[in-house]
């Protein structure tokens, strides 16, 4: 009997397809566009996976999605007030709504930009006319905010406030800008400020947190540059100025090996610096810097060796360039200009138009397995097109695809 129960026991764990995981911030758990779930789907059917719900009533906006346990949480924006909402995962239906800043609207559309980060029963967003919130995540009631103009003396950029927030320990690191406030640690529980530094202008970059040689570090693209600071207190590591440029410097830096990779549009390019510990100092060197890989509002993906991200603005080709010598593998049109991340071996490319690509990475040449062009459900009405700003990033979790056009959020299956 015994043995019986040690048989079943092994046939239902390998039974267990999928290794489910929450998408807690921005590009996922580690802010590197990677979700650690297994089990997934390796190729799609005809006409992409199969559609679960799809939700409306998100607003106006570009804000991805945080997704944990039972609750989905983004921004949004309708008539004069931006939001927070959750929606519950089974049905997409609204669970609650917070409103945060006022209206935004700019040359290339309005509503909010970057996406909450969800800590435990605490969720942290902004707006992106500068305000700043702490929801509880259950009811969604204000425990705290202020907004970055105000407090920090910050600059509202031409496209609006567009980080997310990230959570390192009991701390909540910003790039609000404003003198002294380049980069900002709070106290992620009352909001307070730790210390600031660096008088550099926000731009539309995230902040990355790394470890490196006795050092806990964070980098961002500012408006001037890409620097590095010390998590301690916050003194400047290394400041590039050649890697931004002054219209948008939005992805969010990679790490990796000690090495760190910047790069922005605009016929700008990437910089890959090398980074040595000795004396008690951190110091950087430039390894190379060229105009092959241009991402513009998309991040590149590290996948072993290589790197894999959209390079131009228009029109946007997916390039696969060696991460430590910037050698370029190959170029490809994909699904035209739009984000990717990565599960189980596999990219996952949006093109703003509405193509969604699953590709496998590597350097020996472009492989697409998949492919299917979103369009809404039927019940949305005549046949119709994407917004052709499909900008929002995806997002894996729990064994599921998440697509945001503007209003629209869509709901796919993507387990094996």
């Amino acid at each position: 009997m015994l043995k019986l129960g040690r048989i079943a026991s092994v046939l239902l764990l390998l039974c267990e397809p999928v290794l489910a995981a929450d998408w807690t911030t921005w590009l996922g758990p580690n802010r590197d566009g990677k979700s650690t779930e297994t089990g997934l789907l390796a190729s799609w059917p005809e006409g992409g996976p199969r559609s679960i719900w799809h939700a409306k009533g998100l607003g106006e906006g570009y804000s991805s999605m945080a997704v944990v346990g039972n609750r989905i949480y983004t921004q949004g924006q309708e008539g004069d007030q931006q939001f927070v909402l959750a929606l519950d995962t089974a049905s997409g239906k609204q669970v609650w709504k917070t409103p945060t800043g006022k209206s935004f609207s700019s040359d290339q559309g309005g509503g909010p930009r970057g996406m909450p980060t969800v800590d435990g029963n605490r969720l942290y967003a902004l707006a992106s006319d500068g305000t700043f919130v702490c929801l509880d995540t259950e009811t969604g009631k204000r425990l705290w905010g202020f907004n970055y103009i105000e407090k920090f003396g910050s600059t509202l950029p031409r496209w609006g406030f567009s980080e997310a927030a990230l959570i390192d320990g009991d701390r909540l690191i910003i790039n609000p800008g404003g003198k002294g406030a380049g980069i900002v640690a709070l106290n992620k529980a009352s909001g307070t400020v730790i210390w600031q530094s660096q008088d550099d202008r926000a731009s539309y970059s995230s902040v990355l947190a790394f470890d490196f040689g006795g050092f806990h570090i964070y980098t961002v693209l500012t408006a001037s540059a890409a620097i590095g600071v010390d998590a301690k207190d916050g003194s400047l590591l290394w400041r590039y100025e050649k890697v931004v440029n002054r219209v948008a410097n939005i992805a969010t830096p990679v790490y990796a090996d000690g090495y760190v990779f910047y790069s922005s549009d605009y016929d700008t390019g990437c910089l890959l610096i090398k980074l040595t510990a000795e004396g008690g100092k951190v110091t950087a060197t430039e390894v190379y810097s060229n105009r092959d890989m241009q991402n513009h509002y998309t991040t590149s993906i590290r996948v072993g060796d290589y790197l894999y991200g959209f390079s131009g603005n228009q029109p946007g080709i997916l390039v696969a360039m060696e991460f430590k010598t910037g050698k370029v593998a190959w170029k490809d049109r994909s699904v035209d200009k739009g984000n990717c991340i990565f599960a189980e071996n596999l990219l996952y490319c949006q093109g703003e138009s509405g193509k969604v690509g699953l590709i496998d990475p590597s350097p020996a040449g472009y492989k697409e397995i998949s492919r299917f062009q979103f369009q809404p459900a039927v019940s949305d009405g005549p046949f119709w097109a994407p917004s052709g700003h499909m900008w929002t990033v995806p997002v894996i979790a729990n064994g599921r695809l998440y697509l945001r056009d503007q209003d629209t959020l869509y709901a796919y299956d993507i387990k094996r």
